[in-house]
């Protein structure tokens, strides 16, 4: 029952707002705004209140932190290695592709899930454990675009690449959170009440900005390609890490913040990146909103075989 009056509610809102984008309720002018005021605002108070807030002696599993890392990793090299004989693609194509297979929805999706499904503390560990997949995705994306990309964009220093990641808003909040809770450094109830309204508005407005941005019509023109896509993203990656979870004897309390992350669709961003370092666009788009379409399903499975 948790599980269904988690994850309803959460794909409600995101039709919400794909209803309201076709009403004209939030029309593409707001959507940019929008999306920036969650991005660099909402999102960052949330995660940094959330992890500042917990305990790394409590909030943190080593164990699970390793292991999710590493299935990500082996992941990548995985389909990389078997996808890239197989698939007839454009360089570009391929790159979004791979991106489109790994890079999940962190910040908007598997942390909105973690909070409604886990709590309070279940948001903290997620958040914990997001700033550190956040950074490996963001690396992985960044090499194989830079890979298999052409021109000025995709020639970037890895120096001006790498200082770009780390001031990801995303990214830096969860590194200051992290220091703040190593610290234990307690924050004014000034600062803490002007969090909590801030972080209120960064779930229920993400989700109706990603039912908002959903395209359909790309869904149909792409659908082989991009399913392939979501099997890997939404069912062999977390297949994987729930394989290794179990094998190392690892409670489902204890992973189940790292399978909801691993089990995100894909990320919003990907499409941002493609377009700034040669990727496929439209390709992202439509990875985007299928994979985010069928993770209503994925998800239910999921955390059901983890219960």
């Amino acid at each position: 029952m948790d599980i269904i009056t988690t994850i309803i509610p959460i794909f409600a809102v995101i039709f919400v707002g794909w209803t309201a984008r076709q009403r004209g309720f939030m029309p593409p002018t707001f959507l940019g705004p929008a999306n920036q005021l969650v991005y660099y605002v909402a999102i960052p108070a949330m995660i940094f209140h959330a992890i500042s807030q917990g305990s790394l002696s409590t909030d943190f599993n080593g164990r699970v932190a390793l292991l999710t890392l590493s299935t990500l990793v082996f992941f990548f090299l995985l389909v990389w290695g078997v996808f890239s004989r197989m698939l007839r693609m454009t360089k570009s194509q391929f790159a979004t592709f791979m991106q489109s297979s790994f890079h999940g929805n962190l910040g908007y999706i598997g942390l909105a899930v973690a909070y409604y499904y886990l709590g309070d503390r279940g948001l903290a560990s997620a958040s914990i454990l997001a700033g550190f997949l956040m950074i490996l995705q963001n690396f992985l994306s960044v090499f194989i675009l830079q890979y298999y990309g052409s021109g000025t964009a995709a020639r970037r220093p890895f120096f001006a690449v790498l200082r770009k990641i780390l001031s990801n808003p995303v990214i830096f909040s969860a590194l200051l959170g992290i220091g703040f809770s190593a610290l234990e450094i307690p924050l004014h109830p000034i600062i803490t009440r002007t969090l909590n309204i801030i972080s209120g508005m960064a779930l229920p407005l993400a989700l109706l900005l990603i039912g908002a941005s959903l395209s359909l019509s790309l869904i149909r023109s792409r659908f082989a390609a991009v399913l392939i896509s979501g099997v890997l993203k939404l069912a062999l990656l977390p297949g994987l890490g729930l394989f290794l979870y179990r094998i190392w004897g690892l409670s489902a309390a204890a992973y189940l913040p790292g399978l909801i992350l691993l089990a995100a669709p894909t990320a919003t961003i990907t499409y941002v990146m493609a377009g700034e370092m040669n990727g496929d666009k439209q390709f992202a788009v439509a990875a985007i909103s299928t994979n985010t379409l069928l993770s209503a399903l994925t998800f239910f499975i999921w955390l059901s075989l983890a219960r």
